[in-house]
């Protein structure tokens, strides 16, 4: 008896993944065996990137934060201490933005807490 192969499914497969390394150069693009590692790989830096992301973005807004502090005479340390005794709850998103888009109201805040 012929052996039975689910030629289907084997080919939706391969398909998946050449779809999935479309726009690669040269080879990486269009033969299976090589797209199959090119994708592999690049699931794994998304998957470990998606994590970095939030590191990153955390330390742009201390960086915002620090700069708009400093131009109101203070440090970013110093700002969430002074945020953390007074119990003023703003995280550091929203702090940044302010420190960019608003910086009259980022003032406000830094006076408040710092008297």
């Amino acid at each position: 008896m012929p052996r039975s192969v689910n030629h289907a499914a084997s080919k939706q497969r391969r398909k998946k993944v050449l779809n999935m390394a479309k726009g690669n150069w040269g080879a990486r693009g269009n033969v299976y065996t090589v797209a199959k590692t090119t994708v592999e790989k690049g699931l794994q830096h998304a998957y470990r990137d998606r994590k970095n992301k939030k590191r990153i973005f955390r330390s742009l807004w201390i960086v915002r934060i620090n700069a708009a502090a400093r131009q109101e005479g203070t440090t970013y340390s110093k700002l969430i201490d002074a945020m953390n005794k007074k119990g003023v709850d703003i995280n550091r998103k929203i702090l940044a933005s302010l420190a960019v888009d608003n910086p009259k109201a980022f003032s406000d805040v830094v006076k408040f807490v710092m008297n």
